[in-house]
């Protein structure tokens, strides 16, 4: 069957855990094929990593290109006896389907592929343009040989996006009360203050740098980093530890640490965020304190997608079957988005995100059929 609800099922039945692939992209293969999209399985890897299976598949050689997006990997199931159906059972319960992944996002993916199928044999098999899918297996973990190469590859085929469709879990409560058209970026790092050794009882002869990173973390957090801007909230920096490696109670440590994450919007790039913090932390050092920040590489930049015909196109085709007009959002964490951002305009919209990565995670059979006919009437929209 090519409805969504037996998709997502297929799906949901292969345990596809970062980096397994688990005969998740093998479903859409098959289906993709069948209806006459070009497929191609691309493996990506890299010294220390996991290799990851990717999928690419297109129908049409002209533009309009419309893609859309997602990844068949998931995160474990966590305590799999706590779960009321199994974790990969895509069993349908109450009006639900119940598995890992129902929701984030092989829901979202079944939806997409069920509403291109649906709209190619309405029009003869053909559209007038191109579609595609791209699919990953590595969004759940590092996102390093995934989306990200997959486009490289792509592009490096000759081949371009006019627009694309990422089905991630983008309505907060109901269906059809959030798109989001944008996401700060993420940047890690770590503060590093060195100190001198000691006993407790001659701290004369030592360099306690525990109430030294305390204040420098007071400096770096206090003052706000923006007050947000046209399109995002404020930017927000949040330690997550503080870390000395010490086990003696009457051992001054020599060194502590303190890890921390920004979350930033476009008033920084990842260049000036950097630099504001550098000064930041020379000028709460002064001359005394010796301290260093050892900044993470990070592949998450903050972009949006401009308010205009395809968000509009988007926000009719919710409306219209929802009843809802959807918020234009750039609130959460990252997402592949960031990646889809430097090719073409990406917008997300998917299902409920409600019960991802929980115990019972679940979707509404419901919702399922709702969002095929949102991406139904997205497809009839761009190529009318």
């Amino acid at each position: 069957m090519n409805d969504a609800v037996s998709i997502a099922r297929d799906l949901v039945r292969c345990p596809s855990v970062t980096p397994a692939d688990a005969g998740a992209l093998g479903v859409l293969e098959n289906l993709l094929k069948a209806a006459g999209f070009e497929v191609h399985r691309v493996t990506f890897g890299e010294p220390g990593t996991a290799d990851i299976d990717n999928l690419y598949a297109r129908i049409g050689d002209s533009a309009p290109h419309i893609s859309f997006a997602g990844h068949t990997d998931v995160v474990p199931a966590g305590d799999e006896a706590a779960w009321t159906l199994g974790a990969f059972s895509g069993e349908v319960k109450d009006g639900f389907l119940y598995g890992r992944g129902a929701v984030d996002m092989k829901g979202g993916i079944a939806c997409s592929v069920a509403a291109v199928l649906q709209y190619l044999a309405d029009v003869g098999g053909k559209p007038k343009g191109s579609i595609s899918f791209l699919i990953t297996g590595d969004e759940e973990d590092i996102s390093v040989n995934g989306t990200v190469k997959l486009l490289q590859w792509v592009a490096a085929r000759g081949e371009k996006f006019d627009h694309c469709v990422l089905g991630e879990p983008s309505n907060v409560e109901v269906l059809g009360d959030c798109i989001k058209i944008g996401r700060r970026g993420s940047q890690s790092g770590t503060l590093i203050v060195d100190g001198v050794q000691g006993h407790v009882a001659y701290p004369h002869r030592a360099a306690n740098p525990v109430p030294d990173i305390s204040r420098l973390i007071v400096a770096l957090s206090d003052e706000p980093l923006d007050h947000g801007s046209a399109q995002f909230q404020a930017s927000n920096l949040e330690f997550t530890s503080v870390d000395v490696g010490n086990t003696a109670s009457n051992v001054i440590a020599a060194q502590a640490r303190a890890k921390f994450n920004i979350r930033f919007n476009d008033n920084h790039t990842q260049e000036t965020l950097r630099a504001l913090l550098e000064e930041r932390l020379a000028k709460a050092c002064g001359n005394r304190i010796r301290a260093r920040i050892e900044w993470q590489p990070s592949n998450s930049n903050v972009f949006v997608t401009k308010p205009g015909a395809f968000t509009d196109l988007a926000v009719s085709a919710i409306e219209e079957v929802t009843g809802r007009k959807p918020e234009l959002s750039t609130s959460g964490g990252t997402s592949d988005a960031r990646f889809i951002a430097s090719y073409c305009p990406v917008i997300e919209f998917g299902l409920v995100g409600q019960t991802m990565h929980q115990i019972d995670e679940r979707v509404p059979v419901q919702d399922l059929e709702k969002l095929t006919q949102v991406y139904r009437g997205i497809l009839t929209r761009y190529f009318g």
